[in-house]
């Protein structure tokens, strides 16, 4: 669970848990008994050495509190760490502490322990993916025919499907998940080269030992150490980056569309979500917040990162230290974001019924570009654009529809007959390919029944 307040907003349980003390020391720990392993089956150090440090290899033997202070004097966590480790592998067999961490350097154990959790955190972060794709998906498909305004720089457009907005939110998921498939993939190699990334310690013997190694964790071996070499790393940073404003996308979608002189959508409601603390008429759009709060923090902390791989020569000074707290606040934040969205999408309410009314409030003048078109091909464009822009002023001024103002210009009647005129008021025949669009972003097939779907009514 989250353990301070000042990050309660900024996680999910499950990968605040990755990044506590105790799954840190877990991991730093798997990294030495592993190496220790690895070491004694290719006869560089005793078994007898691999038993004793198993034996003391767990987290809850260790003080986090007292390895964090040591740390800002030693200027590196792995240090205070293998003292720790070694100090307890004496206690209990003084020959075999000698053995613990050879041939490794901090570095090492600080890159592969973060490199273990991050292989969790994938994981966890792709299982709230794909439920929010699922729901995605699902609340597409119901609504494809639903009817709604486009908006463009915040103002009416023209028609469009509730269906289409929702595939454009999965398209854009689907397309982060696969970017950030990839560059889990590639980030999640085995950190080992020892003092200056040669592994000198170990003779001609230190390949074997890291490829051993990276077979213990089921980690990627990579061509040589990357200790200064943050470039996988900084993809993986980015790609979280691109899919956490992906989501604060959507979010502000919603929440746009929650405004109650909106009022076309509404977040799940239940016990203790959304309320206010003064205005017990409230409710606000929890899911959203979370999502661009986690959004506007993560394009800086990706900077950070960005930043921080101007690492000198073969061990940096400052560099690969500054890593930790960015990569966790990254991981975290894209992890509430997709989690607080899955539940959004899982319980949005949407009120087709508001779409339509929103809709016709526009007194026809969404469909002064239709008109355009279909009075430019018996006029010409520049006539027909014309009577348009002075049929629009005169809905404006008097309130009255812009068909029905059209109807009453004697040059609009003589192109057009009452039957094209009426059609003008249909936005289901001016969806374009809407529908289309839709089906390609979500991967479905085409519909069944042909016409509008889901034209009225609230539906959870």
């Amino acid at each position: 669970m989250v353990a301070r307040l000042v990050d309660s907003l900024g996680s999910t349980p499950g990968m605040a848990a990755l990044f506590s003390d105790e799954s840190i020391l877990g991991a730093m720990l798997a990294f030495e008994v592993g190496l220790a392993r690895a070491e004694a089956k290719l006869g560089i150090i005793p078994p007898a050495a691999v038993a004793a440090i198993e034996k003391v290899a767990h987290a809850e033997l260790y003080d986090a509190s007292e390895i964090a202070a040591a740390s800002l004097r030693a200027g590196a966590v792995p240090i205070p760490f293998v003292k720790a480790l070694t100090e307890r592998v004496r206690n209990s067999d003084p020959a075999a502490a000698g053995f613990v961490h050879w041939g490794a350097t901090s570095q090492d154990v600080a890159d592969t322990a973060m490199i273990l959790v991050l292989k969790q955190a994938r994981d966890l972060l792709r299982a709230d993916l794909m439920r929010l794709e699922t729901a995605l998906f699902q609340l597409s498909e119901r609504h494809a025919g639903t009817v709604m305004l486009s908006r463009t720089l915040l103002q009416a457009a023209v028609p469009t499907t509730f269906g289409l907005k929702v595939a454009g939110w999965l398209g854009a998921v689907k397309r982060g998940r696969a970017r950030l498939a990839g560059a889990f993939e590639e980030a999640l190699v085995l950190q080992f080269g020892g003092a200056g990334g040669t592994l000198a310690s170990l003779g001609d013997k230190g390949a074997t030992v890291g490829e051993a190694l990276a077979k213990e964790f089921s980690l990627g071996y990579p061509e040589a150490p990357w200790h200064t070499h943050r470039d996988r790393m900084a993809t993986l940073m980015s790609m979280l980056g691109v899919l956490t404003a992906s989501l604060g996308k959507m979010a502000r979608d919603i929440s746009l569309l929650m405004l109650n002189e909106v009022g076309e959508v509404a977040e799940p409601v239940a016990k203790g979500r959304g309320g206010s603390s003064a205005m017990p008429h409230k409710q606000n759009p929890v899911g959203c917040t979370l999502t661009l709060a986690a959004a506007y923090r993560v394009p800086g902390l990706v900077n950070t990162y960005l930043t921080s791989m101007l690492q000198e020569h073969e061990r940096s000074a400052g560099g690969w230290q500054s890593e930790w707290p960015t990569i966790s606040s990254i991981l975290q934040s894209a992890a509430v974001a997709a989690s607080a969205m899955a539940e959004v999408a899982e319980g949005l309410t949407v009120d087709a019924n508001r779409m339509r009314a929103n809709l016709d409030a526009t007194r026809g003048t969404i469909y002064a570009e239709r008109a355009t078109i279909v009075l430019g091909e018996k006029l010409g464009r520049d006539v027909a654009f014309a009577l348009v822009e002075r049929a629009v002023g005169e809905s404006a001024s008097t309130g009255k529809h812009l068909v029905d103002v059209l109807a009453g210009m004697p040059e609009v009647c003589r192109a057009l007959d009452a039957a094209a005129l009426q059609n003008l008021r249909s936005p289901e025949s001016y969806l374009g390919m809407a529908e289309v669009f839709r089906r390609s972003l979500t991967g479905s097939q085409p519909m069944r029944q042909q016409g509008p779907r889901n034209q009225g009514g609230r539906e959870a």
